[in-house]
């Protein structure tokens, strides 16, 4: 099982079961991702999407299981990506604040003070 296979099935999915948006939207081919859902099925032993033909016409209750736990899977994937892009630059940040003139001056110097305090390289930029 591959990441990329989830991608694929999870996308399909998105697309209202047309592979050839799903390949479009992934930037490959309609063949590749109609490929890659059957190995995933394969491996897993289920049918994910219900099909007349060649043409996909549902998604089965073990699929909308599969489903799920493949974004659930996907999400985590991110979020790890986030984790290192975050500490791989650990010393910079970016912090957007829309406030009113009585927060700005009393509370927000302590919240920016503390931002600036964790990510020391940050760019300082002065009030407008």
């Amino acid at each position: 099982m591959k990441l990329q296979q989830l991608r694929y099935l999870v996308e399909v999915a998105r697309q209202g079961l047309n592979v050839s948006e799903a390949a479009e939207a992934l930037h490959t081919s309609q063949p590749g991702v109609s490929k890659q859902v059957r190995l995933l099925e394969d491996e897993l032993g289920i049918t994910v999407f219900e099909r007349s033909g060649k043409r996909l016409t549902g998604i089965t209750e073990p699929g909308k299981a599969v489903l799920e736990i493949s974004e659930r899977i996907l999400r985590e994937a991110d979020n790890l990506k986030r984790v290192g892009e975050e500490y791989a630059g650990e010393d910079t940040g970016s912090l957007n604040i829309a406030t009113t003139h009585t927060q700005a001056r009393y509370v927000l110097p302590a919240v920016v003070s503390r931002f600036l305090g964790r990510w020391p390289k940050s760019p300082h930029v002065a009030p407008g």
